[in-house]
């Protein structure tokens, strides 16, 4: 999947001319926490967050602090040296830019121009739909070794219960690098006679491991 798919296109902007209290009412009115600012030719040069709102918000002990933090330019408290995204940038790719570099939010340029902009939330709704785990399903995590056709192997044994699978990830195994796990997503709320059936296929199920599942 690529950024494209889940930036949000409607960005909200305001410039670097702009003040605290314009953008305290921008994302009061639109629920958002982050603000690219663009300069008079619509180039970003610039984003602030609810944090960077919140450091110099008035202190409510000084009110005579309030009109003059209130007016403060956006371009004295925005953040300028900005990473960036492209439309057709992989999501995963994304996530670890944003998580390497601990940032809520990324701007998304195509060819020089603001496009659109992705968040942690997005990521986050992403990782839920990719998953399936908004449906009604079973998760079931599987340890194997790490072999030619064991995907394959699995599939026709889930097949066999004529259930769907919702979502596949796949993940090295933490305590045995030769191992991986196999996390799969399936459309039961009742997973037992399944993993009844891959346990006795000589399957390591993980989970669901709880009282009144076969061992």
């Amino acid at each position: 999947m690529i950024v494209e798919e889940i930036m949000q296109k409607d960005v909200k902007t305001l410039s670097p001319r702009h003040t605290v209290q314009d953008a305290l009412k921008l994302m009061q009115k639109e629920q958002i926490r982050h603000i690219p600012l663009l300069d008079q030719n619509g180039k970003l040069c610039g984003v602030v967050t609810e944090r960077d709102i919140k450091e110099v918000a008035p202190n409510p002990f000084f009110p005579g602090e309030q009109l003059e933090k209130l007016s403060l330019p956006l371009e004295k408290i925005m953040k300028t040296d900005l990473l960036t995204g492209h439309p057709l940038d992989f999501i995963e790719d994304i996530a670890a830019l944003m998580n390497d570099n601990r940032i809520g939010c990324l701007p998304i340029l195509e060819n020089g121009q603001l496009a659109g902009i992705v968040t942690g939330t997005d990521l986050l709704q992403t990782f839920v739909d990719l998953t399936g785990a908004g449906h009604p399903s079973s998760q079931i995590e599987i340890r194997t070794r790490n072999r030619t056709g064991i995907l394959r192997d699995i599939t026709e044994i889930i097949y066999e219960h004529h259930l769907n699978i919702l979502s596949v990830l796949i993940y090295p195994d933490r305590k045995n690098e030769e191992n991986r796990v196999l996390v799969f997503r399936v459309s039961t709320m009742n997973p037992v006679s399944l993993i009844t059936h891959l346990k006795e296929a000589g399957y390591e199920v993980l989970w669901p491991n709880m009282p009144g599942m076969p061992r």
